[in-house]
């Protein structure tokens, strides 16, 4: 009798096992996802080695909104997560002047930047096609995305506005280090 008491006991916890496994990625594919910052593109909003949750139900029934902190796929690298804040969305215009981001003819204030200019990139990569030009008009479907790291940062006047189908999730919280804990 114990012996199917021992029986039982190892399949019930192979089952609780298995679910608890399907349940977590369930939950990584399709509600939220761990990150750890590999860069400094995004300081000092975010920095090297911060982990954070990336949220990934907003978009599915809502479009991301200018400020909004984004993962997304590189388009230079298929299978890399990016994380970028975004700037404009689809139909605005956008050019850099005097190192300031201006949209749709208004310079934004842009207090994460810590006054680091935003200058054009030059594009490097037989990938992409040519230098993003300016005024830059956002396709439709698309954002612009810009790392607050601006001297630091390959992102949006580099590749050019990412397609809103990239996005992976919008990131809500730092969660490591405890120093850097809280609500993006």
């Amino acid at each position: 009798m114990a012996r199917g008491g021992g029986f039982r006991g190892l399949l019930e916890i192979v089952v609780l096992v298995v679910v608890a496994l399907a349940a977590a990625f369930l939950l990584r594919t399709f509600v939220a996802e761990p990150f750890i910052i590999p860069s400094g593109s995004m300081e000092d909003t975010l920095k090297v080695g911060d982990r954070l949750v990336g949220e990934k139900i907003t978009y599915r029934t809502s479009s991301p909104k200018v400020g909004d902190i984004v993962t997304f796929e590189d388009p230079e690298s298929p299978g890399t997560i990016l994380i970028k804040r975004v700037i404009a969305t689809e139909g605005q215009v956008v050019s850099l002047q005097d190192g300031k981001v201006v949209v749709d003819g208004v310079t934004l204030d842009e207090p994460y930047t810590e006054g680091k200019p935003s200058e054009a990139l030059d594009r490097h990569s037989a990938a992409l096609a040519e230098n993003v030009s300016y005024p830059y008009t956002v396709p439709a479907g698309s954002v612009w995305v810009m790392g607050d790291n601006r001297t630091n940062s390959l992102d949006s006047r580099y590749f050019g506005a990412i397609p809103v189908s990239s996005i992976t999730s919008r990131a809500v919280f730092v969660f490591w280090p405890l120093e850097d804990l809280g609500v993006i």
